[in-house]
């Protein structure tokens, strides 16, 4: 494979883009946490605890998570007025976008889980041998 065919666009000029493109996104979207809060999201509306208990993530880590989707348009924030007061957070109809990229990354993941497993089971099976 060429080096020319190993970029994701083609030339030299478009390639340093695409870089620049994918830094963009995983400065969005990057980290331990924000896909998997957005992958839980998917399933509907979470109140805060609720969300931290399902991703089972630091209510401090969790806040600093929440606060950078929200603030590139990924999630929203809503309080109720409510005793004692209650804050829900959803995705946006924006965050569908990540639809793909979520997809791909189970979609890997799983394989990848798949080919470790069986990595681990021919070392078993060669030091049983």
């Amino acid at each position: 494979m060429s080096k020319k065919d190993k970029c994701i666009v083609g030339n030299n000029d478009e390639c340093a883009k695409a870089r620049l493109t994918i830094q963009d996104t995983l400065d969005i979207v990057g980290g331990k946490w924000k896909l998997v809060l957005i992958s839980i999201l998917r399933e509907g509306k979470l109140r805060f605890r609720e969300l931290s208990r399902e991703a089972n993530i630091t209510p401090r880590i969790l806040s600093k998570e929440l606060q950078e989707l929200e603030m590139n348009g990924l999630v929203t924030r809503t309080v109720r007025n409510t005793k004692p007061v209650t804050v829900e957070y959803e995705l946006t109809p924006y965050s569908e976008t990540l639809s793909e990229v979520i997809i791909a990354l189970h979609n890997w993941g799983k394989n990848h889980r798949k080919r470790v497993l069986e990595n681990e089971l021919h070392v078993k099976d060669l030091q049983s041998a």
